[in-house]
């Protein structure tokens, strides 16, 4: 089976998660500048078989696309375009990050590391492909 990437676009950074072949674990794979996340997919893709990217679809409590919308599309499309052979889809991203912070405190880790923004990235990553995964099984 191919694995599915998740991914918590920002304008500065980029968390990027994965899944095992059999669609039962997600863990992150880092977290990256938006130039360099198509980079290491490049890279990852020539090594494994990938068959969806999810992307998370930044939106506010009443639905309608947040301010960083239209950079997540821009992303969308340049990953459509880079990676034509692989499936795109989007997916609501509310709450990820509060959720991922409370994972972040719910692990026990110290204060300093929980204020690493790129943890909580990688960690959104996860938390939008967990989410995405547990949708498609439904």
């Amino acid at each position: 089976m191919s694995r599915v990437i998740g991914i918590d676009y920002g304008s500065k950074r980029v968390g990027v998660a994965v899944t095992d072949p059999l669609h039962i674990t997600v863990n992150a794979l880092g977290t990256f500048s938006p130039n360099e996340t198509i980079d290491f997919l490049q890279g990852y893709l020539q090594q494994e078989e990938v068959a969806t990217l999810v992307v998370g679809l930044p939106l506010l409590l009443n639905g309608t696309p947040a301010q960083s919308a239209q950079g997540a599309q821009q992303f969308t499309n340049r990953l459509q375009n880079t990676f034509p052979q692989v499936q795109v889809v989007r997916y609501d991203e509310r709450f990820t990050s509060k959720i991922a912070q409370q994972a972040i405190l719910a692990g026990g880790l110290k204060k300093k590391a929980r204020r690493n923004k790129a943890l909580v990235d990688k960690v959104s990553a996860c938390v939008i492909l967990q989410s995405y995964l547990e949708s498609v099984r439904r």
